[in-house]
């Protein structure tokens, strides 16, 4: 039944789907539906031509979908971004790595804090007084792991 009424639309049922999924790249943007759509608009037309069986059409549909969106992924690869390494983006403890600060409380038993920029961070390393040089070494999740500069 639903066969039926799949091949009962003829090509225009490819067409009319691929311009829905291309209109639905609006509502959800990510440039994903895009490829799905022309790949639907590209079977329909394939259906048109060749007349096609709906269970080609699909079988052609599949196949369109997954080379467009391989061959979207290739056009819009932007090489500068493989090149920049990992984001520091939600990392700013590592982006802070190699700094030099002075610290805000003395480090006692191992702990104390530091300020960078309006922020106050807990720093790990060896004992010293407020007010001394420390580099940070590392970041351990939110705490930053210091040493003498």
């Amino acid at each position: 039944m639903v066969a039926a009424f799949f091949s009962s639309l003829g090509p225009w049922s490819w067409i009319v789907l691929g311009l829905a999924l291309m209109g639905l790249e609006l509502l959800a943007p990510g440039v994903f539906l895009l490829w799905l759509g022309l790949a639907a608009v590209a079977t329909g037309v394939l259906d048109w031509a060749f007349d096609l069986s709906w269970q080609a059409a699909a079988i052609c549909f599949a196949i369109l979908s997954v080379a467009s969106v391989l061959l979207g992924r290739m056009v819009t690869r932007h090489p500068e971004e493989e090149d920049a390494g990992p984001s520091a983006l939600n990392r700013r403890g590592h982006a802070l790595v190699g700094r030099v600060f002075t610290l805000e409380t003395p480090i006692v038993e191992g702990s104390g804090r530091i300020r960078v920029d309006d922020s106050s961070w807990r720093v790990t390393g060896p004992s010293a007084p407020a007010g001394a040089q420390v580099r940070v070494v590392r970041a351990d999740g939110a705490t930053l792991v210091v040493e003498q500069a």
